[in-house]
């Protein structure tokens, strides 16, 4: 294959003389040819790599942004790696990396991505990029992690690093070394990233040999960077400082929340330490509130359930009780029916373990156990505020049960969540909770069961033909729903389901965002009797059918179809009831 200054004098771009001055000088200087003709400017960029690309059967890649690359990505190959090899990660889809280089035919760099891949457990196909292209990506890896240790570098500067390692840091050092300009920037950084990257939760745990930071995003959390373990002190410190904590106590859990503005909005962001063995470990909740105050509309609630919740909270008095694990969107959902009752004529009190968002003109009161400040206290307290609407954080014992019972008996809305798996348990929990059978029926409008699944990218999600155990499951689904909603549904003989893909606005995720799939149990004369008579779980399933009430796996499947999410998501989640 002839070399490109070859071609170039085959062109007539440069003439005999100049091919030979520059052969000459990449023979005893190793500068690689294309870096020499571009130097002198005797071929244009684009011109020269398309030459190339032709050469050597490799498609050029043409990049329009480098912001397309998200850091992630980026970290699939070590920034030494990409500098030295002029090799970069350009996109992944499934387990396939797409590698762009700029010398695709040097043994030594192809011979360190063969072993990068072994190393990562990942196969890659290579496509050819230019220099200026690979040096504008390049610059991404001064994202997070390139932010972070320019200001642990900083810190180095003005302290000895053996100083830092060997000596334990103890009250008014720490305090200092946290308060330090370096060490505010690390934490600065990680929350703006946070924000930016629409993460829910940082997690900051030391391991024997680093520091890890980790974002959850999506419900799912993702590795990001690793930081130097002597730092791990004063990293947790300076969030305790933020958070008005106590510095010098490791040895039991603390809760704190701290405010801050990242580009012009302000962040709450709530804060828990754990003790481990390995020291303190930090979960940051990220309370953004364009991110986690929707509007009732974008829960994800559809047809008959959707109708069932509005004509619940439009009635004056009753109770809602909202189910479900950890993290399934509750709270999103209660405040999402607050902020449509909150009008000027109406008095809303919440009580909340912590608050999560604050929501202008509702009470929001912070119950504190350490004081004996309580859910049931709380609740006695709220009665003599001439509340027309109330929302309990959570009802945790009998005290509270009975007290919530008793503000919905005397013509008020409650709101509250309660800890079961399903729509159908949370009548028998309110009754092992002391209620009595009796209370429940006048009381209770809905039972709502929730969790939450991704939702798929409009940008870029796949078509596919749904084939196999699939096609099994969505038929099984469809032919156990409730009478007239299964006619609703018209299946044809080719049912497709969509696929993540992945592209810029999603991150190359294939997911943007989340939606709750739901099931709503709604209080009626055959559910009354079955509470009376034998409230079990597995007879008040029963009249939920009866009723009409749609499954939270039969929702998703729906979802399913319609293109929202994906069979993998329903069952990752769907199977947690």
């Amino acid at each position: 294959m002839p070399s490109l200054i070859q071609q170039l004098l085959k062109k007539g771009i440069i003439d005999k003389e100049k091919a030979t001055a520059l052969e000459y000088e990449i023979k005893t200087s190793g500068i690689k040819e294309e870096e020499a003709i571009l130097e002198r400017r005797l071929a244009d960029e684009s011109f020269l790599f398309e030459l190339k690309s032709e050469n050597l059967g490799i498609p050029l890649v043409k990049i329009s942004s480098e912001e397309e690359i998200p850091l992630k990505i980026l970290g699939m190959i070590p920034e030494e790696s990409a500098k030295y090899y002029k090799i970069i990660p350009l996109a992944k889809k499934e387990n396939v990396l797409e590698i762009g280089m700029v010398y695709p035919e040097d043994l030594k760099a192809q011979e360190a991505l063969k072993f990068l891949a072994r190393q990562g457990g990942f196969s890659y196909k290579t496509s050819l990029i230019t220099l200026s292209d690979h040096t504008k990506i390049f610059k991404r890896y001064k994202g997070l992690r390139k932010e972070v240790e320019k200001a642990l570098e900083e810190l180095e500067t003005e302290m000895e690093i053996e100083k830092v390692t060997a000596t334990p840091m103890r009250g008014a050092e720490l305090e200092r070394l946290a308060e330090e300009a370096p060490i505010s920037k690390v934490v600065a950084v990680m929350l703006r990233h946070a924000v930016e990257g629409k993460a829910s939760d940082i997690h900051i745990e030391p391991m024997p040999d680093r520091l890890r930071v980790r974002f959850r995003l999506l419900g799912i959390l993702h590795a990001s960077i690793n930081l130097p373990i002597a730092y791990h002190p004063a990293i947790v410190a300076r969030v305790k400082i933020l958070s008005n904590l106590r510095i010098d106590e490791t040895r039991i859990p603390q809760d704190g929340r701290f405010s801050t503005k990242i580009d012009v909005r302000k962040i709450d962001f709530r804060v828990s330490t754990f003790p481990t063995t390995l020291g303190e470990k930090v979960a940051i909740r990220v309370l953004n509130p364009t991110v986690g105050l929707k509007a009732f509309e974008e829960l994800g609630l559809e047809d008959k359930s959707l109708r069932i919740v509005k004509g619940a909270f439009q009635k004056p008095a009753g109770m809602i009780l909202a189910t479900g694990p950890t993290g399934c969107g509750k709270t999103t959902t209660l405040y999402a029916i607050l902020r449509g009752l909150n009008k000027e004529g109406v008095n809303i009190i919440t009580l909340e373990d912590p608050i999560e968002y604050f929501l202008e003109g509702i009470n929001q009161s912070q119950v504190q156990p350490e004081i004996n400040y309580t859910f049931a206290r709380g609740l006695r307290h709220v009665l003599r505020q001439d509340p027309d609407i109330i929302m309990v954080g959570e009802i945790r014992d009998t005290e509270t049960a009975k007290l919530a019972i008793h503000a919905a008996l005397t013509g008020h809305l409650v709101l509250s969540t309660l800890h079961t798996s399903s729509a159908a348990g949370v009548i028998p929990r309110l009754i092992d909770l002391g209620v009595e059978p009796y209370l429940i029926p006048p009381t209770v409008s809905i039972a709502l069961a929730q969790r939450l699944v991704r939702q798929l990218c409009d940008s870029c999600k796949k078509k596919v033909k749904a084939t196999g155990k699939t096609r099994d499951l969505i038929m099984e689904q469809i032919k156990t729903l409730p009478k007239g909603l299964d006619k609703k549904i018209k299946i044809p003989k080719t049912i497709y389901v969509w696929e993540p893909k992945g592209c810029k606005k999603c991150n190359n995720e294939g997911y943007s965002g989340r939606i709750g799939i739901f099931e709503v149990l709604q209080m009626t004369d055959g559910l009354s009797k079955i509470i009376l008579e034998k409230p079990s779980e597995i007879e008040i399933e029963k009249e939920g059918f009866n009723q009409g009430m749609v499954t939270m796996k039969q929702d998703g499947i729906l979802k399913v179809l319609k293109g929202l999410t994906t069979i993998q998501e329903i069952l990752r989640v769907a199977e947690e009831k």
